[in-house]
C-alpha cells in the first residue's frame, strides 16, 4: 500500500494506521474518514502527497 507524506513531515502508512486517532492499521489512504486530519500538525488529506 502506498503511503502518504504531510508537509511537516508525518508519513501516513497505511500498514500501521493511526489507531491513536481511531484509523486501524490495514486502512487504505482512499478509505480514511474524510474528517482524519495529519495528527501532528493538523493538515487536512488534500495538503498530503504520495511517499517515495
Amino acid at each position: 500500500m502506498e503511503k502518504w507524506e504531510c508537509p511537516c513531515g508525518y508519513v501516513y502508512d497505511p500498514a500501521t494506521g493511526d489507531e491513536d486517532n481511531g484509523v486501524a492499521a490495514g486502512t487504505a489512504w482512499t478509505d480514511l474518514p474524510e474528517e482524519w486530519v495529519c495528527p501532528l500538525c493538523g493538515a487536512e488529506q488534500e495538503s498530503f502527497w504520495k511517499a517515495d
